[in-house]
């Protein structure tokens, strides 16, 4: 028991320390944690800590999922539907049957069921890979978009495929009417029971005024979601997604501020402490996986470097077609135009795989046949996606010379909106101000034009402090010195602990309201 807790504290404390190298580097920590848990690995004295596909498969991937998922824009997920159902559906089963096909030709001794069951291990990109490089480089809103549905759904269609390739690998009879039945169950079935838990997550919601109580019901929303939908034979993933993008749209109206506040800040955690684990525990494995290995090192490199080749290649043969084809056929009513061929390279070259495929590889039966090589190929399908092409994505980025969304189209389009929400605010001032005294209307009419015209501002001359940014500065060191009063008076024992916290909540609050527009966020 000692040893476990010491290993979780190891490895919480590596994935601070990395993550914070990172960050001062500009490196991305993905591909740093997973490089620190390789070396890691190799360190006699290293923690042996052996990743189990259970509990990555349906205890740590369904809050990931669903934190993704609660921050995806459904408005956006629902415009770019066509090219996400083409990743997550056809790429995903085409990358499985050519990389069946291909292992298959390269080692004859393994099955060609088998060799299918390692196309469906490598063939989703990963979830929690691509929203954290994605979003990390600040790719295009549109790009970031496609890659994080994709890689929500995906895993349902490859795991769906894993498990009928592993059953005719083991001898039992699969048909093709069997297969579409056992994809349209996960499908519909996870649909549906996504759909009954978020209705009733809201109904919870909406009827809860403890933020705390939120909380906690959000946490367990995932799991209420996945555990049926698995239970049944239907998608996990599905369910936890449709839960996450419905909840996530309608937030505004189930939370009040408190609890949005709360929701976030626990939800951040979460996400930097599992992602980050997540990474270093697949690093972790190379020592054992590559232990397992009885084939001559020559067959091994032969078949590897044909099923990496075969990853990375057979997405630019899929996605090309699939992001032009559609709107030449005029297929996708919804999107006539051809997408920017850069976007396209982006996307084609972002196929990074993580935890998921090495915890599905990892899931592969004792005697299955091959294990050992396919465990080890899916390992290193891993470390190139993950780690040339993620560490290769910001070159390749500026090579083809994508073209970024602009912020001051956004910052235009806030300024118009504020100043919309502004006349609405005022126009409820009027009807409700009944007997208020003139000098507070006029004070809330003052904040209300504040809040308006801060965006205009930043629209303004990027080399003059802005009248807003003025008074922001000058009212955090003023908060600063009320604070220091505070805490003087506390330790001179005028005021108890009590009181000092109170305020300190009441300060701290607002500056965290007068610093909106200065924090970068490197999760958005």
């Amino acid at each position: 028991m000692r040893e476990s807790l010491l290993d979780v504290v190891l490895l919480l404390a590596v994935v601070g320390l990395v993550s914070g190298l990172a960050r001062r580097t500009g490196l991305l920590a993905p591909i740093l944690l997973v490089a620190a848990g390789v070396a890691l690995s190799f360190v006699p004295i290293g923690p042996e800590i052996h990743l189990e596909p259970d509990l990555i498969l349906e205890g740590i991937l369904p809050l990931l999922l669903y934190i993704a998922a609660i921050r995806t824009s459904l408005p956006a997920f629902r415009s770019n539907l066509s090219p996400i159902v083409l990743l997550a559906f056809g790429h995903v089963l085409f990358i499985a049957a050519l990389v069946g096909v291909v292992l298959h030709a390269v080692v004859p001794s393994i099955p060609l069921a088998a060799a299918f069951a390692l196309g469906a291990v490598v063939a989703p990109p990963d979830a929690v890979a691509a929203t954290a490089i994605a979003r990390r480089l600040r790719l295009p809103r549109q790009v970031v978009t496609i890659l994080e549905g994709e890689s929500l759904v995906n895993d349902a269609t490859a795991l769906v495929a894993l498990r009928v390739a592993v059953s005719a690998a083991l001898g039992t009879t699969v048909t093709w009417a069997g297969a579409v039945g056992q994809l349209s169950l996960s499908v519909f079935g996870g649909l549906a029971i996504g759909g009954l838990t978020a209705v009733l997550a809201r109904w919870l919601h909406q009827r809860t005024r403890d933020a705390l109580l939120d909380n906690t019901i959000s946490l367990l929303t995932p799991f209420v979601a996945f555990v049926p939908a698995n239970y049944i034979g239907a998608s996990g993933i599905v369910a936890v997604v449709t839960c996450g993008l419905y909840l996530g749209h309608r937030r505004d109206r189930m939370f009040d501020p408190a609890a949005r506040v709360q929701i976030d800040a626990v939800w951040k955690v979460t996400q930097f402490l599992l992602e980050g684990t997540l990474f270093l525990l697949v690093g972790l494995q190379m020592r054992s996986v590559v232990e397992a290995l009885s084939s001559g090192w020559q067959q091994v490199t032969a078949a590897t470097v044909a099923v990496v080749a075969t990853v990375v290649v057979g997405r630019f043969v899929w996605v090309f077609p699939g992001a032009y084809l559609p709107p030449m056929l005029r297929l996708d009513r919804a999107h006539h135009a051809y997408p920017p061929w850069p976007d396209v390279v982006v996307v084609s070259w972002a196929g990074m795989r993580g935890v998921v495929t090495l915890a599905a590889a990892l899931s592969l039966p004792l005697r299955f046949p091959g294990r050992a090589l396919l465990v080890f190929i899916a390992f290193v399908v891993i470390l190139v996606t993950l780690v040339a092409q993620g560490l290769t994505l910001p070159a390749v980025v500026r090579l083809v010379g994508v073209r970024r969304d602009d912020p001051r189209e956004d910052l235009l389009a806030e300024a118009e909106v504020r100043q919309d929400a502004m006349r609405a605010a005022l126009a409820r001032l009027d009807e409700d101000r009944g007997d208020a005294p003139d000098y507070v209307v006029d004070r809330l009419r003052d904040s209300a034009e504040i809040r308006a015209n801060q965006v205009w501002e930043r629209l303004g001359d990027p080399d003059r402090e802005p009248p807003t940014e003025t008074m922001r500065r000058l009212r955090l060191g003023m908060l600063d010195a009320e604070r220091g009063v505070f805490v003087k008076a506390r330790d001179e024992k005028r005021i108890p602990e009590e009181v000092l916290r109170q305020v300190e909540r009441e300060l701290d609050l607002e500056q965290l309201m007068m610093a909106r527009g200065r924090q970068e966020d490197d999760d958005s």
